[in-house]
């Protein structure tokens, strides 16, 4: 469809903008901070969301060798299913989805769980709270871990303490556009004193200080910082996006096309940190503030016949970088997408499939159970940006396609 936003570019999620001050930070210590500001053990900052996932998984194996399989939910980033590349000869099993959830179906979770099992990862997708008990109570029997992916929910609180407290092993994603960003970097802790001194024990091991990455992701923040508005967007990321969907790839579109090589391991650099640790006094009132919109759209959304989003349950505060949508069917989601996905308002889709249907991730999965619920989420689902770059009047006009969407 023609552009509806003109030559802006909404984001796709509601990062916290970085100022020019950040980036001639000398103050402050990241780790410090985010443990003082999330309230967790001081934690280990790897290179990524991703790189914290694999030194968890690497400590547990040394804990509980001859372990093999890790269940994942069977909606998930792709990197996810990608980390057992690095943890060899660990293999995923991709559990099914509750219907119209995030959380991992108990039924199913109970008879995938066992001795062999190294770890459950629990995923707080979209800045939503998923069922970390469930797992807990499946997982004990077996002596199994339990791995918050907490990497698009920093900030989000379950039973008025951070995530990643319920689980043994909790990590948190700075990945650009995520709400606080380093470009690309980790955060990773457990509750558990021996296996948090475990987790920085294998990032010391396992992540060195590399220049060639310390430059290039430094170069890539100083990007961002220009770029992440709304008429810079249309450059790096809108631009981009109609290409791949123009050429019929809607993986490269979202950013799905990882693979094995995609996961560089090394440590967060001091530079970095110092950005990071200026920008995070901001967070909790962009995150508060995103909070207050995003409550408002969603009873809007949830107005319209069929549709639902996902939102927390009792005791649960999660965050918003956009709002997970699910349509009445796939046929209304991909109408949506249609007349949406290039309109530059910031509609778009999180994951484009379920992991099997991955072809990088074949070789590190188990043949496992159907996973129907996963199916049916990954094909009825699309995301509305919560940016405050998206105006109450441009809100408007997505709920506007919905609504005659709808209609049809």
């Amino acid at each position: 469809m023609t552009r509806v936003a003109g030559q802006r570019e909404i984001p796709p999620t509601a990062g916290l903008p970085l100022r020019w001050q950040d980036l001639f930070n000398r103050s402050g210590d990241l780790a410090r901070d985010l443990a003082q500001q999330l309230d967790i053990p001081l934690p280990a900052l790897p290179c990524s969301g991703t790189a914290a996932l694999i030194m968890a998984l690497r400590v547990l194996q040394q804990r509980m060798p001859g372990r093999t399989e890790l269940i994942v939910p069977a909606y998930t980033c792709p990197l996810v299913a990608l980390a057992a590349h690095h943890c060899p000869p660990l293999r995923v099993v991709a559990c099914d989805l509750k219907p119209g959830s995030i959380d991992l179906d108990e039924q199913q979770l109970a008879q995938l769980c066992n001795e062999n099992t190294l770890a459950i990862v629990v995923t707080h997708l979209a800045g939503r709270v998923a069922d970390v008990d469930a797992a807990t109570r499946i997982a004990g029997p077996f002596g199994v871990a339990v791995i918050e992916d907490a990497a698009q929910a920093m900030g989000a609180r379950d039973e008025g303490k951070s995530v990643g407290l319920k689980g043994d092993i909790g990590f948190f994603s700075m990945a650009l556009g995520k709400g606080l960003t380093t470009a690309e970097g980790g955060v990773l802790f457990s509750r558990d004193s021996a296996l948090h001194q475990a987790l920085h024990r294998q990032c010391r091991q396992d992540l060195p200080f590399s220049l060639r990455w310390e430059l290039q992701r430094s170069a890539e923040l100083w990007g961002y910082a220009a770029a992440y508005q709304p008429r810079g967007l249309k450059y790096v990321y809108g631009n981009p996006l109609r290409a791949a969907l123009a050429r019929g790839d809607e993986v490269a579109a979202v950013g799905d096309d990882f693979s094995v090589n995609d996961i560089p391991l090394h440590r967060l650099g001091g530079y970095r940190q110092k950005v990071g640790a200026a920008a995070l006094k901001r967070l909790p009132e962009h995150l508060q503030q995103g909070r207050l919109r995003a409550l408002r759209r969603v009873a809007l959304l949830n107005s319209l016949p069929g549709v639902s989003v996902l939102t927390d349950g009792p005791g649960q505060q999660g965050t918003w970088p956009f709002l997970m949508v699910v349509m009445p069917s796939a046929q209304t989601r991909d109408t949506a997408m249609a007349q949406l996905w290039t309109a530059g308002l910031g509609v778009t889709r999180l994951f484009i499939h379920v992991l099997p249907g991955y072809p990088a991730l074949t070789s590190l999965l188990q043949p496992g159970a159907a996973i129907p619920c996963a199916q049916s989420f990954a094909a009825q689902t699309l995301s509305i940006s919560n940016s405050h770059w998206l105006t109450d009047e441009l809100f408007e006009q997505v709920l506007d396609h919905l609504r005659r969407i709808l209609k049809r």
